[in-house]
């Protein structure tokens, strides 16, 4: 897999990875050589310059927008740099999202969006809207919305980025041990050494493709 965004000015060429289930991969490079792109690309939300993505077997490029959304909704979940959260709606609310959209009721969507938030310590800001937290709190709220549906797979870009030294180590820790005992493959864009160690495999990426 290929891509670029100018002609023949290729952000990475010649990528070949596999994901397998329940897999933790940190994916590590200097900024701006193209892994939050990559991210993109495995989740689908961007299509590679050549080459292709296969999601359980099947190219991503032959999903339908049905399909396409499906998987999103029910089998990924993501974690943006941007935390991108609903501004109208409060912190529980925001969590519970994803299992709105997969169908569930709301009183079992609460509940587990509750949990998740008061593992993550967020107990007494449940009903908090975005506006009013820290960054720190956004980036905790960003990460039980990506895990409280149970997907198959959490793209997490910088998922510790905006928390302190000590919340980060344990903020890391539960989202590891959460997707261990879920099954949940994890794929984190990091600068953090750190964060990059606590993962099962660590790659770099390079204009030539990914190393080891």
């Amino acid at each position: 897999m290929s891509h670029s965004y100018l002609p023949e000015e290729w952000l990475f060429q010649g990528l070949d990875f596999e994901l397998a289930q329940g897999e933790h991969v940190a994916i590590q490079g200097t900024s701006g050589c193209g892994k939050s792109t990559l991210l993109n690309i495995m989740a689908g939300l961007e299509v590679p310059t050549s080459g292709e993505v296969c999601w359980s077997g099947q190219s991503t490029s032959a999903w339908t927008d049905e399909h396409r959304r499906y998987c999103r909704q029910t089998e990924m979940g993501f974690v943006f740099q941007a935390f991108h959260l609903l501004p109208h709606l409060s912190a529980l609310q925001n969590v519970m999202v994803p299992c709105l959209l997969g169908g569930q009721s709301g009183q079992a969507c609460a509940a587990a969006a509750r949990s998740l938030l008061c593992d993550l310590g967020m107990q007494k800001r449940l009903d908090a809207k975005p506006t009013s937290l820290s960054g720190g709190e956004q980036q905790r709220v960003a990460l039980a919305r990506a895990l409280v549906h149970h997907p198959k797979v959490v793209f997490a870009d910088e998922p510790t980025g905006n928390l302190d030294t000590t919340t980060a180590a344990n903020t890391l820790a539960l989202l590891i041990e959460l997707c261990t005992l879920r099954q949940t493959s994890l794929v984190v864009v990091t600068h953090s050494d750190e964060a990059a160690r606590a993962m099962g495999r660590t790659l770099r990426l390079t204009p030539q493709g990914l190393v080891c």
